[in-house]
């Protein structure tokens, strides 16, 4: 059985609002990509200063291709900005620089929630790419739903992974948002263009954790309702 209503129409809802929340990233970004940071500073300059305002010396700022590519790389210990955030002076590009900067900040303080997350990720990088072809085998295969329920572990590992993510996430733009004020880099009336670009991050992450639930939800009840 590949389809199970009524979760099935959750997880439709849960894509569309995936879908949406793509849209609504890329156009809050561009949105406040045109508007320049009183403070005149670029993304760089603002991930520059909040490293080293925080004791973070030592880790380097490097531009990278693409859109929207921007990460904390953990194991080099290196911000990655992309390049329209990079060069830019704007609301869009000063939020998302100090943003990655948290993570950087979290990592420092060992923060428990990425601590946590950084050791699930060898597990979940195993595990990842087993779960999908141990599930369809078993709703293939219903003698073999042994199959399925061993998928449904290992897929239950990515999801707890995207759970982590979340406060992860949420914690890191509080930090950029409280440091952005206190540093200088934005006024007082920026804050609101600063909270609508990260917020709109920020549900691109939850969208993406509620479709992982909610299919694990389907997969665990279909193999319950085989072994009744």
């Amino acid at each position: 059985m590949f389809f199970y209503w009524p979760m099935d129409i959750l997880i439709f809802i849960a894509f569309g609002l995936s879908i949406w929340a793509q849209f609504r990233v890329k156009g809050t970004f561009n949105k406040w990509s045109d508007t320049r940071v009183q403070s005149g500073l670029t993304g760089y300059e603002a991930a520059r200063r909040l490293l080293d305002a925080n004791g973070l010396y030592d880790v380097p700022v490097e531009p990278i291709p693409g859109a929207l590519t921007d990460h904390y790389d953990p194991i080099a210990r290196v911000v990655r900005l992309s390049e329209p955030v990079y060069y830019e002076s704007s609301i869009s590009a000063v939020s998302v620089a100090c943003h990655e900067v948290g993570h950087a900040i979290q990592h420092k303080v060992h923060y428990p929630m990425l601590v946590m997350r950084h050791r699930m990720f060898p597990v979940v990088n195993l595990t990842s790419g087993v779960a999908p072809l141990l599930i369809i085998a078993g709703l293939i295969f219903q003698q073999f739903n042994f199959l399925l329920g061993l998928g449904i572990i290992f897929f239950s590992a990515a999801v707890a992974f995207q759970v982590v993510t979340l406060p992860v996430e949420f914690n890191a733009s509080s930090r950029a948002r409280e440091l952005m004020v206190a540093e200088g880099f934005i006024s007082n009336d920026e804050e609101r263009g600063v909270a609508k670009v990260l917020n709109a991050a920020a549900l691109t992450y939850v969208a993406a954790a509620l479709i992982s639930v909610l299919e694990l939800l389907k997969y665990i009840m279909i193999f319950n309702s085989r072994e009744e």
